[in-house]
């Protein structure tokens, strides 16, 4: 049986707990602190709009270690017609994410629940968004969690070729200045893969996590770049 969160009560059951799917718990809402909590246990909500909130702690588990990312000459290219921003559309970011049609997927899990807590989240500091524009327009972007010295990426989306994957790109380049440690890409894509992610058992990730958490990293993340002076 998938235990039911306590709504009065922020605990979670310990991540390694979960089911052969990675599905821990269901329940609970999306109040900006059980999501903190919730990531800072390796814990993240992924649901259908219409079912009960369910939490996951997959196994294995994908990440990407900053310097194990694959930059293509044909990417670095690409992203010099860019011009790239972080945090300044946060709440498109998320809505451009959750329009964008997917190959093999109907629908989407960010509906307007979900923008609503990570929004909150976004004006509290833990919500980030890198965002890349052609000519003014914005084509492309991601957003995540920073929880220490871990992003936990979320979702991406692009209207024009390679214009996600030139923001992952930024993305990586600031946080291996920053200090950072890795990004969690939470569920195994091939797309990730083929950038240099990898699959990790979730003991190791926990691991992992646990010496990154709780250690936080004072930077700012109001940033513009023009992609002809990007530097990766």
């Amino acid at each position: 049986m998938i235990p039911e969160l306590n709504k009065f009560s922020l605990a979670f059951p310990d991540p390694r707990e979960a089911n052969e799917d990675g599905i821990l718990a269901w329940g609970g809402d999306l109040n900006p602190s059980r999501l903190i909590r919730a990531y800072q246990n390796g814990i993240f909500p992924w649901y259908s709009q219409g079912d009960p909130i369910l939490w996951w702690s997959t196994d294995p588990r994908l990440i990407m270690e900053l310097d194990d990312f694959k930059l293509s000459k044909s990417l670095k290219k690409s992203m010099k017609k860019f011009t790239y921003k972080f945090d300044a559309n946060f709440p498109e970011v998320m809505l451009k994410c959750a329009s964008t049609p997917r190959k093999d997927q109907m629908g989407t899990w960010i509906n307007n629940d979900v923008i609503q807590a990570y929004t909150e989240l976004f004006h509290m500091g833990y919500a980030h968004s890198v965002e890349t524009y052609y000519n003014g327009v914005l084509v492309g972007g991601l957003y995540g969690i920073v929880i220490g010295r871990v992003f936990c990426g979320e979702s991406m989306f692009a209207h024009m070729n390679d214009a996600s994957k030139a923001a992952y790109a930024t993305l990586i380049k600031h946080l291996k200045i920053w200090g950072y440690d890795f990004i969690d890409c939470q569920v195994p894509t091939e797309h990730l893969k083929s950038l240099g992610a990898k699959e990790v058992a979730r003991d190791y990730f926990l691991m992992r996590l646990k010496n990154s958490a709780f250690e936080n990293i004072n930077n700012r993340w109001e940033i513009i770049e023009n992609g002809a002076d990007t530097r990766i």
